[in-house]
């Protein structure tokens, strides 16, 4: 493993989050401090800079989290100091129960995290008497509703712009495979070019991971957002249009595979391969139409009339290809049926 890229990401969080987390930071200190005098508000600020959340569904999910495990952790701190004393070994102890309960419960590892640091800190910063972990208790609450509150109010971030990008990258890149494929058939190939374009289009799985990675993203970042009807209907053309993208990725590869397997320098004679380099061609044209019907890409327009209308017919293989030709027509069907949206 890297070092580097074990402590550092590779690119920044927004500075708008990083304000955020700040702010509700301040602002469960104060609040926190000034509801509950004592020792220094730790506990809140901590809840609140851990519940803002790149997205308000993650900053709810963190909000029970942090709760549930400062209750469960303060509670096994109180009650083992009740037991045994207050003893320096009773810190080590509390953790080591603390998350044996956890794993009992099967809590996540957040939430198992949370109560074993939970008993440690009330055992080894304060008292361990009742009233004290109730405030510890209230004042984690106050913290986590300020984290959250802050995260709602102040623009909830929607991550809709890089999963548009990432689909638009996937739609385009489908389109240069299926033509590169269409340039390939028709004409004499190097074994270094028939590689080169099997390496080119096995791109395309990242590329639809990380697409539908994005995806999933922005749709959780819709969830319990107040800004999210206005982007909920981009989202959905987005996912259908990944849906119909997704089978066309598979069609793509199989056929570069095929023709990679079976190729000979005489398919480029064959009518019938020139035939489907043709209709592969018109299939790139319509993956183009429809990424940028759904906004999905920002290049320029193309024909907004679908190329590939109908269904190429072969009556009877021309040609000792046959196992190649009927591979690729199968495949050619599938695409077609894909994008006219006869599944």
């Amino acid at each position: 493993m890297r070092i580097p890229a074990a402590i550092r990401s590779s690119r920044r969080a927004p500075l708008l989050q990083v304000l955020k987390s700040a702010a509700a930071t301040i602002a469960a200190w104060l609040i926190a401090g000034w509801l509950i005098p004592g020792p220094l508000p730790v506990f809140a600020a901590i809840a609140a800079l851990l519940v803002v959340q790149p997205s308000v569904n993650q900053s709810l999910s963190k909000a029970l989290e942090r709760s549930v495990g400062v209750i469960a952790g303060v509670a096994i701190a109180v009650l083992l100091s009740l037991v045994l004393g207050p003893q320096s070994w009773v810190v080590l102890a509390a953790i080591v129960v603390a998350m044996l309960v956890a794993w009992a419960s099967r809590a996540s590892p957040g939430t198992g995290n949370q109560v074993a640091i939970s008993a440690m800190l009330v055992l080894a910063l304060g008292s361990s008497s009742p009233g004290y972990a109730v405030d510890r208790i209230l004042e984690t609450l106050i913290g986590a509703a300020i984290g959250f509150v802050v995260n709602v109010l102040v623009v909830p971030p929607v991550h809709t712009a890089p999963a548009r990008r990432d689909l638009g990258l996937l739609g385009r890149e489908v389109a240069a495979s299926l033509e590169r494929l269409a340039d390939a058939l028709p004409s004499v190939r190097t074994r270094a070019d028939l590689e080169a374009l099997m390496v080119q289009v096995r791109l395309l799985r990242p590329m639809r991971g990380a697409a539908d990675m994005s995806l999933t993203t922005a749709e959780e970042s819709l969830a319990l957002n107040p800004r999210g009807s206005r982007h909920r209907d981009d989202l959905v053309a987005m996912r259908a249009l990944l849906d119909r993208l997704s089978p066309v990725v598979t069609q793509v590869i199989g056929m570069t595979r095929a023709y990679f397997d079976h190729y000979d320098d005489a398919l480029a004679d064959d009518p019938t391969v020139r035939a489907i380099a043709e209709q592969l061609r018109r299939a790139g044209h319509d993956v183009r139409l429809a990424v940028q019907q759904s906004d999905a890409a920002d290049e320029p327009a193309t024909s907004a009339i679908p190329a590939l209308t109908t269904p190429l017919v072969v009556r009877r293989p021309a040609s000792e290809h046959w196992v190649l030709i009927g591979s690729l027509m199968e495949d050619l069907r599938r695409i077609h049926g894909e994008l006219a949206g006869e599944r």
